[in-house]
């Protein structure tokens, strides 16, 4: 049965290690040259230096924005490359799991090893612990080459929470993964043609993947807010990497009076006049004393928590589909 499985999957198999020799080969150097030119012009020494004090942090950031600068104009089109790397979870899905059992049905040669004294039970898990052992590694590559070839970009300003970004980082595409291959082989048991297997696939993934995307992501755990003056060095640190969920100003009362906005006054040991006339200019425009800015924040620090938590959503509703498939098959004539 292993064999058989092997033998009816392996052109599969060999289309995915050939996409993931020509992804290697397009990452490698490219990646080579993007790590060597974020450590050797001194950018990566420079982002380092950071810390966790702010007014030095701002400072400091001012000083990398010519290095940052010069390599962001060097790899600025190599970022949208990256965008690609989305949607390789959904190819995977596509074509090694909407197929699987789809085809079989289609074709009915499912029909010829149930006759053959080979259960369903045992059909079924042969089919999915092959296809899942190849998905698996497939995914954790994958996983590691992209985050290893996104790190400089990352450090450089593009973050690890924004959108997109944080779907081709760490450990969360071997989760898409698994749910893209799972989804297909559950499409394939209503669908049971390959084509519309396919197309259900692709809806599905892509409705979950938004769902979670936008709506679940920013609640895994509890966001932290951040207050601080108008004229003031206490702010946010711009090298924590901070997904900012919301943000604006607020009176003394505590009411938000325009969002999308902050607002920084010298501090009064630096302003040197000015930071009474940036405040005066405020107090005008209705921020009085006691106003400040407001942030709702995802910590930086946060990435790998949330990554984990994603995750294993991922890996959850990979689990329930191959058993709700399971069930199904039983009903396949």
């Amino acid at each position: 049965m292993i064999w058989l499985t092997w033998k009816q999957h392996r052109r599969q198999a060999l289309f995915a290690g050939i996409g993931l020799a020509v992804l290697a080969a397009i990452m490698i150097p490219t990646g080579l040259r993007m790590h060597d030119a974020f450590d050797n012009s001194g950018l990566g020494a420079c982002l380092s230096k950071l810390g966790t004090d702010v007014l030095a942090a701002n400072k400091a950031v001012d000083s990398c924005n010519a290095l940052s600068t010069q390599f962001q104009n060097e790899f600025k089109d190599l970022s949208f490359v990256g965008i690609l790397f989305v949607i390789l979870p959904l190819l995977v899905g596509l074509f090694l799991g909407a197929p699987l059992i789809s085809r079989e049905v289609e074709h009915g040669t499912h029909r010829f090893v149930w006759t053959q004294g080979v259960s369903r039970l045992r059909w079924a898990l042969v089919k999915f612990g092959l296809v899942g052992a190849i998905t698996v590694l497939l995914a954790v590559v994958y996983a590691l080459g992209v985050s290893w070839w996104y790190e400089p970009l990352a450090a450089n300003g593009n973050g690890r929470f924004g959108y997109l970004w944080f779907d081709v980082q760490g450990i969360a595409p071997i989760g898409y993964t698994l749910f893209a291959v799972s989804l297909g082989i559950f499409a394939g048991t209503f669908a049971r043609r390959v084509l519309p297997a396919m197309a259900v696939t692709l809806a599905g993934f892509a409705v979950v993947r938004i769902a979670v995307e936008t709506l679940g992501r920013a609640h895994y755990m509890p966001a932290k807010t951040l207050n601080y003056g108008l004229a003031s060095s206490q702010g946010p640190n711009p090298a924590s990497s901070d997904w900012i969920l919301s943000q604006g100003l607020r009176d003394g009362a505590g009411k938000l009076v325009r969002e999308n906005a902050q607002v920084g006054c010298p501090p009064p040991n630096e302003g040197k006049g000015g930071a009474s006339s940036c405040l005066d200019q405020m107090a005008h425009q209705g921020l009085g004393p006691g106003s400040h800015n407001w942030q709702l924040y995802q910590p930086g620090d946060r990435f790998w928590a949330f990554q984990s938590i994603e995750t294993g959503v991922f890996l959850a509703l990979a689990a329930l589909l191959v058993f709700l498939t399971v069930r199904r098959i039983r009903h396949i004539a």
